[in-house]
């Protein structure tokens, strides 16, 4: 049976309104002194927020067989949107979150006022087009509706996406961070802007969808064999790390979930798990 704790939304959303407040604790080992001062006390256990999948199971994978031998004590909350997970790491209402890319973070600190940092890389979700009424890209026809994430750094990645596969054409330069203004060519297409979680849903009454790969997961679709198109891994930005609040990063505690997170073990759990879907990204640590 699954331990997870599920977090409503109405409990997180108190978290974003004590941003600013840390965790502390009285742990007398100087290693785990956080840079704002507060000390970690590691006899807890390390708090996690995550997206159910693939992230969530990732953890429980490591708290079932791994974190014990490490002396790790680790707890998992989940949380299903992008939001409530960092404001909920900047509260101290968690340790640490599972959850994010780069871009995506780098986003939500500029437009929040957070200090959220990355730790490790752990995995790549290959952002995917889908669809129930198509079963090739070249059936993709003027006329209809495709549904991509709203937020602006899925968004602009979706639409990456359909340009490298000859859907829509791109202003020369605007890179990820492209907008619907910045298509030069729709051909004919048509774009419903949702949030990402609620993608997967409108399946039925789109003609196709870019969905990101963990929600794609949660809705029972393969990436790696349902997609009409798959991101490519090789030189992808967009891997998932362990992120902390600054400050927090040398917490023994954070220091061994990234460890762990890094392992042979882990890294064999993903590629059995899901096969392709989800791909690991380890390597040098995640630049803040």
């Amino acid at each position: 049976m699954r331990k997870n704790i599920k977090i409503s939304a109405a409990v997180a959303s108190a978290a974003a309104l004590a941003l600013g407040l840390s965790a502390c604790g009285t742990d007398s080992d100087p290693a785990s002194k956080s840079e704002s001062g507060a000390k970690a006390d590691t006899s807890k256990a390390l708090v996690v927020a995550a997206s159910p999948t693939p992230h969530a199971d990732i953890l429980n994978f490591v708290k079932k067989n791994l974190a014990e031998k490490e002396g790790l004590k680790l707890e998992v909350k989940e949380f299903t949107d992008y939001v409530l997970p960092n404001t909920a790491t900047q509260s101290g209402q968690v340790d640490a979150n599972f959850f994010q890319h780069k871009p995506y973070l780098d986003d939500f600190n500029k437009k929040n006022d957070t200090t959220i940092v990355p730790v490790v890389n752990v995995h790549l979700e290959p952002l995917g087009l889908y669809s129930k009424k198509i079963k090739d890209l070249k059936d993709i026809k003027p006329g209809q509706t495709v549904a991509i994430p709203n937020d602006t750094t899925n968004g602009g990645r979706a639409l990456q996406l359909l340009a490298e596969n000859g859907l829509i054409t791109l202003k020369d330069g605007v890179g990820s961070a492209a907008k619907l203004s910045d298509i030069s060519d729709k051909k004919g297409l048509e774009f419903k802007e949702l949030e990402a979680a609620t993608v997967p849903r409108a399946l039925n009454d789109v003609d196709a969808a870019v969905i990101n790969g963990n929600y794609a997961l949660e809705a029972k679709l393969s990436p790696a064999e349902d997609s009409l198109a798959l991101e490519k891994a090789e030189g992808n930005p967009y891997a998932n790390f362990l992120a902390v609040k600054a400050g927090n990063e040398k917490d023994p505690r954070v220091e061994k979930l990234a460890k762990l997170l890094n392992s042979d073990e882990v890294k064999k759990f993903i590629e059995d798990t899901y096969q392709g879907s989800i791909i690991a990204s380890f390597g040098a640590p995640a630049t803040s």
